[in-house]
């Protein structure tokens, strides 16, 4: 069976390793023996194929997708395959409201889809119970206060949920909010992991064929400092903070004025010096100062100043106040004359 066994290594997942490669990442596939426990790493490229250096052993083999970002130093597993005379495979895809391909994310308040693929089970009665079913489990963990997941230990997460699937095809599971911890729900920031396990069978140890993840991350908040809600502005404008956190990785923020009264949906005028586009992986937060900006304001009277972001979710306002604009100076004289 060794033609059968010699397996061929292909760039797992290969849109992933072909983005990033582009972003100075290195490629590899790691090949480990079961039950030996053998590793042999592979250096890929951003896509093609190459024959494995190693005969797959009785029990199977697990095949990994890593990609190392040069500097800082920091390795990402995006994927694993297992192969085996006669395993099930399984192929784990997610679904978000964010279009970004290198690591799947969404927002702490926004739900997420799981696709899980298997083909190769088994339904004859006398088939090995090895071939039968697979378990599906699903694993969630925190990156912690600002935390990034950079050289995060997987092993550390908690166990959600585990169940059997024991037949073939796509099965889709829908969670309308992630159950990263944490104790604010609209600031948690994780990922949550699902993975399909091949069933033990005799000496060969259960074993992982397919795993993935989902990054979540937390929802944007803003202030706007240096000015009231009602105030009145006569001569100077103030001097204004404006803080933004958690800003979401694919991102375009700015503040922005207009006439009267809060209102949701108004297009303004764009404040110099607030325009914020993130297009990278991790949040943000800024700090912005505001001085000089009274050419936004084209008269006298009440005026709004909102944050908004817009994200792949929307477009939303992260704080907002109204105040008054009154720069007309009255003279109060009198004339007389002598006659």
């Amino acid at each position: 069976m060794k033609s059968f066994l010699k397996a061929t290594l292909i760039c797992l997942a290969a849109t992933v390793c072909g983005e990033v490669a582009a972003a100075t990442f290195t490629n590899f596939i790691r090949q480990v023996q079961i039950p030996s426990g053998v590793v042999w790493d592979v250096p890929v490229g951003s896509t093609g194929e190459q024959n494995s250096a190693l005969a797959i052993d009785a029990g199977g083999a697990r095949y990994e997708l890593w990609t190392v970002l040069s500097s800082p130093m920091t390795s990402y597993l995006l994927d694993t395959r297992f192969v085996s005379p006669y395993a099930p495979s399984a192929e784990v895809v997610f679904v978000s409201e964010d279009p970004y391909t290198e690591i799947p994310r969404t927002r702490a308040d926004r739900p997420f889809t799981v696709e899980v693929t298997l083909s190769g089970l088994l339904a004859a009665a006398n088939a090995p119970e090895a071939s039968k079913s697979v378990k599906f489990l699903r694993h969630v963990q925190s990156y912690g206060a600002g935390g990034t997941g950079e050289n995060l230990d997987r092993t550390q997460a908690t166990l959600q949920t585990q169940a059997s699937i024991s037949k073939n095809g796509k099965q889709t599971f829908t969670y309308q909010l992630s159950s990263v911890p944490g104790t604010d729900r609209a600031k948690v920031r994780g990922e949550e992991r699902f993975s399909v396990f091949a069933l033990a069978d005799g000496s060969t140890p259960e074993a992982q064929i397919a795993s993935r993840y989902i990054q979540i991350w937390p929802v944007a908040d803003g202030s706007i400092g240096g000015i009231s809600a009602g105030q009145k502005i006569r001569m100077q404008l103030p001097k204004l903070t404006i803080t933004l956190n958690d800003l979401y990785p694919n991102s375009r923020t700015y503040a922005q004025v207009y006439r009267g009264d809060a209102r949701l949906g108004v297009d303004g005028t764009l404040v110099p010096g607030t325009s914020l586009v993130l297009n990278g992986s991790l949040p943000e937060s800024r700090v912005l100062l505001l001085d000089r900006y009274d050419a936004v304001f084209d008269g006298d009277g009440r005026w709004t100043m909102e944050l908004i972001t817009v994200t792949p979710f929307g477009t939303e306002r992260l704080s907002h106040v109204t105040f008054e604009i009154d720069r007309t100076i009255d003279l109060n004289g009198t004339i007389t004359t002598m006659e």
